[in-house]
């Protein structure tokens, strides 16, 4: 049986930042944000944020706890080995139930792991409709 990845806490604004160009889903009560780092360590990373919409401070650290508890919980058996996460905190975050605070939390996760069908390109030959040719 192999063992569980490497979760590593994102600490630094640039972490953040980088992860805020990747992929992302809201769910509920939580918006999950993924990078693709694309180097060979295989730890997943993970960061939590809570903006002052949320609430006052005491509303955004119940959030983030929560939402580092439900990470704890499902990154491990969700998430992809290599990528980054940030969990960002919704306005019902702190007083949503625990099991569909965890439901979300999933439901992100997975569809983030889940690979996206390319767009199909739109034939190039043909001209934009209105112009004529």
């Amino acid at each position: 049986m192999t063992s569980p990845p490497t979760i590593r806490r994102l600490t630094s604004r640039p972490q953040f930042l980088a992860a805020a160009k990747g992929v992302s889903q809201a769910r509920g009560a939580v918006v999950v944000q993924q990078l693709d780092r694309a180097d060979d360590v295989v730890a997943i990373g993970v960061g939590f944020t809570a903006t002052r919409k949320v609430g006052g401070a005491v509303i955004r650290n119940r959030a983030k706890r929560r939402l580092r508890e439900a990470a704890r919980a499902l990154v491990p058996l969700h998430g992809r080995p290599g990528c980054d996460y940030v969990f960002i905190a919704r306005m019902g975050t702190a007083d949503r139930p625990w099991d569909r605070l965890l439901d979300d939390v999933k439901s992100a996760l997975t569809r983030l792991a889940t690979p996206r069908p390319a767009l199909r390109d739109a034939p190039s030959d043909s001209a934009a409709p209105g112009q004529d040719s």
